[in-house]
């Protein structure tokens, strides 16, 4: 890689734009870059470095980048650097503006713009320059896969801080291994450590759960077989757990299927002594229980004695009542003809009441005569009622006809005033239509200047909400941006603080007799403690993920203003620069005048709709007075034929109506009379004819009454029973008959009087027996049950125990395996003779590169004295790997690098600087560095030292390298001819070049 131009604009203390030449500088090898303290001579090296990568070294890079932009620049002046390189035979140019608040074109405030990236590649064969990429992600992965380094590499190797590796000289091996770690990227190996710890602590927890399941079971067994089992004195994990928890349940299973056995034998013999209780119990119950029938037997013998009398009573009773029931046919038959005789003797009293007087007297066949003359004279009514019908109609008619007559006069009178202003009505519809046609065409027009007017007056409106939305915007970003920076150094200090405080972290997951994560040893004298306010790894990652929301919410609130941006220029293309006032009062003076003409348009088809019905109603007008005139005439003739026919009907009704108001009223009198007859004469009949049955029935009645044995038909009916009384009595007899057989039945019975003559039986102590037997046997059932679970308990645990014993028989396999490479890597196992972990077994190898490429550049300055070698010896109770030593050629002695001096030390981390940057470039993929930069230290070496160093440093240009010294020292001012000067001012920093 080389540099040949790099271009500064107000960036850091640079006010305006400054141009750096390294093809000039570099052409000399060797050049100074020097200025008094805060003139800005880092900056220029950061500028290179944020050209690459987009970020400078450390802390400087903050507020997304907006704090590189220059305090001395102009406002309308955007900070930028661009650089010109040559990296893998590509010559590129980089150009970068970080983010940039600058004033707004209209108005007061600021704009945030956006950071902008630029990679352009020279094209030699048609001598321009070609765009590769805008993208800052895709420019980022570009440079780092060309460089092969990231930035922090590239600070270490190109940009050479000497200060950093003095210290390096100086510090203890974990110091070292994490600047080694971050150069050499060994993280991975790190991370293997982490995983095959993790494995094994994984495992061995699954480890313990396996053994603890096991204990578990063996609890369980141990509850179910009672004291027949005793459990391991082992914890889990622990070796030859398995096989003693399964041979202690072998032993519980034998003993338990004894104690099954004879619990089987003790079941046996009390259900026999059960079986012989329960038959004793039988026979004393069946005694008692015949002894008791025939007692009561006895006793139910003398209570129907007692009730002998009242069964004769009830037996006379039933002998009469079935006497009585062959007189109850001719009862019930005498008892319905007077019923009927009744009821026929008042319908006739009550048709009689209904004629007239002249009839009272009459039997049923003259009233039968008197109904036929009146339905004769009746029918003889028929025509005069047709024509009286007519009658009626034809007045009807003549109604209808005079109706008529109105309507049509009324009709004719509308017709003639509607079209007597028929003329005036017309010429007024077509006027309205001709202005309605001419507001039409008016609305149309305005509608053509109305649409482009409404969407200026939009795009304005538009314009002036989105730049009050650009302003929001921007003070959001402003605003995000300050609480993101804020967040970050929150969580820089919280992280500083738990790595302060790691120690007692780590301590706080120590156990005794097992062996330290970082030491290794089994042993924690004095374990470090949490101090007051101790930041964990919680409260780190709560704020890392509060820094990353606040990163996450500027860049969003960043893309917001960038759409609100663009909405604004849209907009204020659309509108232009008019203001919205007077382009709504163009919109609104249009928009009234549309409205106008749209309304008077709006007449124009109900105009046209209304003339073409006027039309319409003048031609129906005219029909309806011509067909009215033509019904007059019509019905002028009609009404005298009318007139004729009802003279004529008139004359033959007043013949045939008599007295009676008309031919219908003397027509109801004569059916009335008629039905009123029919039904005396009905009744009359009817009447005769339930006397005599009635007289039929009492002389039946009386025969039935003697031939029964009843001196009257009276003292029949007293003896008749009704079904209730009937069936009750029945009963009583029914009842009295089964108790007197059942009594003497079971006296009769052999057995029972058998038992009467034994002693009196005793069923409760029999029970109380039975009882006992039936106790011992449940408690003897109960017992097998429980030994019987017991052996079925065991079976199904010792079975899981078994089955689990062989599955967590490959996990401790597993675990075993795991543990001795997690030990290995971790440096605590004793195959592990230097206690060395993984990651610095690696980083020790290339300590080693390093030292043997830094004592070749460090015997020259030190004048072959000093030799850089690498020791793997364990300092104190540490560990061993990243041990640095330096061997005196003076002397023959070797010793730690801490107890060189100021100018040994520096020449000696300059060398292993050079040594270093060599060895990463061959790591990078032998990536040609051909611009160093070397930062102080020149102050502490005397002359001939100085001289030295310079030689060698100005031997790299034998490789075609350019080295730059960055320095106060007076002296290589006078040494150094090839310089860049930068000098600091109030109006901001400026750089002033030297040639050769």
């Amino acid at each position: 890689m080389r540099l040949h131009r790099l271009d500064i604009t107000a960036f850091g203390p640079f006010g305006g734009s400054q141009t750096v030449d390294f093809d000039e500088l570099s052409s000399a090898g060797l050049f100074l870059l020097h200025g008094p303290t805060g003139a800005g001579k880092t900056s220029v090296l950061d500028a290179v470095c944020y050209a690459l990568y987009g970020s400078v070294p450390g802390v400087r890079q903050s507020g997304q980048g907006l704090t590189l932009r220059s305090d001395h620049a102009a406002p309308a002046t955007r900070t930028e650097v661009r650089l010109e390189l040559t990296v893998a035979g590509r010559r590129l140019e980089l150009t970068r503006q970080p983010p940039w608040a600058r004033p707004k074109k209209r108005g007061t405030g600021s704009t945030l713009d956006k950071a902008q990236s630029w990679l352009r590649e020279y094209d030699a064969t048609a001598g321009d320059w070609k765009d590769l990429s805008r993208s800052h992600q895709e420019i980022g992965e570009e440079i780092t896969q060309l460089l092969g380094m990231s930035r922090e590499q590239f600070c270490q190797v190109v940009l050479l801080p000497q200060g950093e590796f003095a210290r390096f000289l100086r510090s203890d091996a974990e110091a070292r291994g994490k600047l080694l770690g971050r150069l050499f990227d060994t993280h991975r190996f790190a991370e293997v450590e982490k995983r095959l710890a993790e494995r094994r602590r994984v495992t061995e927890a699954q480890v313990r759960q396996g053994d603890a399941e096991l204990l578990a079971d063996a609890h369980r067994m141990q509850q179910a077989a009672g004291d027949a089992m005793e459990l391991p004195d082992l914890a889990p994990g622990e070796p030859g757990l398995a096989a003693e928890v399964l041979g202690a349940a072998a032993v519980a299973r034998s003993t338990a299927r004894e104690q099954l056995t004879i619990a089987h034998s003790l079941l046996t013999a009390a259900e026999s002594a059960r079986a012989a209780a329960d038959r004793e119990l039988a026979e004393v119950r069946e005694l008692a229980r015949l002894q008791q029938r025939f007692a009561q037997a006895r006793e139910r013998a003398a209570l129907l004695e007692e009730r002998a009398d009242g069964y004769r009573q009830a037996q006379a009773r039933m002998e009469r009542a079935r006497k009585a029931e062959a007189v109850a046919p001719a009862l019930e038959l005498r008892e319905a003809a007077e019923t009927e005789h009744r009821e026929a003797a008042r319908a006739e009293t009550r048709a009689r009441d209904l004629l007239p007087e002249t009839f009272a007297g009459a039997g049923a066949a003259g009233l039968t005569a008197a109904a036929r003359r009146a339905a004769e004279e009746l029918g003889g009514l028929e025509s005069a009622r047709r024509a009286e019908q007519r009658l009626t109609e034809l007045g009807v008619e003549r109604a209808e006809l005079d109706r008529q007559e109105r309507a049509d006069e009324d009709v004719r009178q509308e017709a003639e005033a509607w079209l007597a202003g028929w003329d005036t009505n017309r010429a007024e519809l077509r006027t309205r239509i001709e202005s309605a046609q001419e507001a039409a065409n008016r609305a149309e027009q305005l509608a053509v200047r109305r649409d482009p007017a409404e969407r200026r007056l939009r795009a304005a409106r538009q314009r002036d909400q989105f730049a009050g939305d650009t302003e929001d915007a921007q003070r959001r970003v402003l605003a995000l941006a300050e609480r993101a920076v804020e967040a970050r150094a929150h969580w820089l200090d919280l992280k500083e603080q738990r790595l302060n405080g790691i120690a007692a972290e780590l301590a706080a997951h120590l156990t005794d007799g097992e062996p330290c994560a970082v030491c290794g040893a089994s042993e924690h004298p004095a374990p470090a403690r949490k101090s007051t306010g101790h930041v964990d790894r919680a409260v780190e990652e709560q704020a890392f993920t509060a820094h990353q929301q606040a990163e996450e919410q500027r860049t969003e609130a960043e893309r917001r203003l960038g759409l609100v941006r663009e909405a604004l220029a849209a907009a204020t293309a659309e509108a232009g620069d008019t203001p919205t006032d007077q382009l709504a009062d163009e919109v609104a003076e249009l928009e009234r005048l549309y409205e106008q003409a749209r309304r008077d348009a709006s007449w124009l088809h109900p105009a046209t709709e209304e003339l073409r019905q006027a039309e319409q109603e003048h031609d129906r007008r005219t029909n309806v007075q011509q067909q009215a005139a033509l019904r007059a005439a019509s019905r002028t003739a009609l009404r005298d034929t009318l007139d004729r026919e009802r003279a004529l009907l008139e004359e033959e009704l007043a013949q045939t109506r008599g007295t009676a108001d008309s031919v219908a009223a003397r027509a109801a009198q004569l059916e009335r009379q008629a039905v009123l007859l029919t039904d005396a004469a009905d009744a009359a009949r009817v009447a005769e004819d339930t006397a005599q049955r009635l007289k039929d029935a009492d002389a039946r009645l009386a025969d039935a009454a003697f031939r029964a044995g009843f001196e009257t038909p009276q003292a029949a009916a007293d003896a008749l029973l009704d079904d209730t009384a009937h069936r009750e009595l029945q009963r009583r007899l029914d009842a009295w008959q089964s108790e007197e057989a059942a009594v003497r039945a079971v006296l009769a019975e052999a057995d029972t009087a058998a038992a009467a003559q034994q002693p009196p039986a005793d069923p409760d102590a029999a029970e109380r027996a039975a009882s006992a037997a039936e106790r011992r046997t449940r408690d003897a059932a109960s017992a097998r049950d429980a030994a019987a679970r017991r052996c079925t308990e065991l079976d199904r645990l010792s079975a899981r125990s078994a089955a689990g014993a062989r599955q967590l028989a490959p996990l401790r396999e597993e675990y075993d395996r795991v543990a001795r490479l997690a030990a290995l890597t971790a440096g605590t196992s004793a195959d592990n003779e230097r206690r060395m972990r993984l990651e610095s077994y690696v980083l020790a190898a290339r300590l080693e590169q390093v030292a043997a490429a830094a004592t070749v550049r460090l015997q020259r300055m030190s004048s072959g004295r000093y030799t850089l070698v690498h020791s793997d010896d364990r300092a104190g109770r540490g560990r061993s790997g990243l041990g640095l030593h330096v061997v005196d050629a003076w002397t023959g002695r070797e010793r730690d690098t801490a107890t060189l001096s100021g100018g040994e030390t520096f020449f000696a981390s300059l060398a292993l600087a050079l040594g270093l940057a060599d060895v990463v470039t061959d790591e990078a993929g032998g990536v040609r560095l051909d611009t160093l930069f070397i930062d102080e230290g020149f102050g502490s070496l005397d002359e001939q030292t100085l001289d030295e160093v310079l030689d060698v440093l100005d031997s790299l240009r034998e490789r075609d390298r350019s080295v730059g010294i960055v320095s106060h020292v007076a002296d290589l001012r006078r040494r150094i001819h090839a310089q860049l000067e930068v000098v600091k001012g109030r109006a901001g920093s400026a750089v002033r070049q030297r040639g050769q």
